[in-house]
């Protein structure tokens, strides 16, 4: 489903973000994404995303060479992807149910179908309750099931995720990450940057590790795989 053949992005004046990256990810894969900070997570994220273009190699998605999309294309693109931060990045003057039907509505869905779908997707992630609620009325926890809704209302065939549980405590970290299994159980890809290895340990299948912009390791953990499923 993806190919990343010798990729490298490089920022001005000279610095080396990702260095000749090979790798295949096929769909349906969880797979993790660690280094530590400055280890080139996020412009991996940003090139699939096509915030950010490779300044070599070429990215593949589905078959497509993502890096000759025109601006039609880009946004064809990103009606495929669901996006998923650490920082939530909701819009505090819209109510909660608001906030998730925006998503489709700005890709031409109509108002009245892309609520009823939000509110569906609220009910499934179990914070339908809260749907008439203001963002910063919520915990964090539920702030993020929020944003995990945003992220899947237009039925993503991937969902990138750049450090989702940073700002969780541990148990609803947990409970976010068994939200992620509900998302791959639909037929999603997700590819999750992360820091944090105990999540890792515990729920990864794969686990792509990168250091100052290079794979170093690429692994299976299927004896971790029942975590992801």
């Amino acid at each position: 489903m993806i190919q990343f053949e010798h990729v490298g992005k490089t920022y001005p004046p000279n610095y080396r973000a990702l260095c000749d990256i090979n790798l295949e990810i096929d769909r349906g894969e969880f797979v993790y994404l660690v280094g530590a900070s400055g280890a080139g997570k996020s412009t991996f994220l940003k090139l699939l995303f096509r915030a950010e273009e490779p300044s070599a190699g070429e990215i593949r998605l589905d078959g497509e060479n993502i890096g000759k999309l025109k601006r039609r294309g880009v946004a064809a693109l990103r009606r495929k992807i669901g996006l998923v931060f650490q920082e939530f990045k909701l819009l505090t003057n819209l109510t909660v149910v608001d906030n998730v039907a925006l998503a489709a509505e700005v890709t031409g869905a109509s108002q009245k179908d892309s609520r009823s779908k939000a509110v569906s997707l609220l009910r499934e992630l179990g914070i339908d309750h809260r749907h008439h609620d203001m963002p910063l009325a919520l915990s964090g926890g539920e702030q993020q099931r929020v944003a995990i809704a945003r992220a899947l209302i237009n039925d993503p065939i991937l969902v990138l995720a750049d450090e989702p549980t940073g700002n969780l405590d541990a148990a609803v970290a947990d409970e976010t990450m068994r939200l992620f299994a509900k998302i791959r159980a639909r037929g999603a890809t997700i590819i999750l940057a992360t820091h944090d290895l105990k999540l890792v340990n515990r729920y990864g299948t794969r686990v792509i590790s990168l250091r100052h912009g290079e794979l170093v390791d690429d692994l299976s953990r299927v004896d971790a795989g029942d975590g992801a499923q």
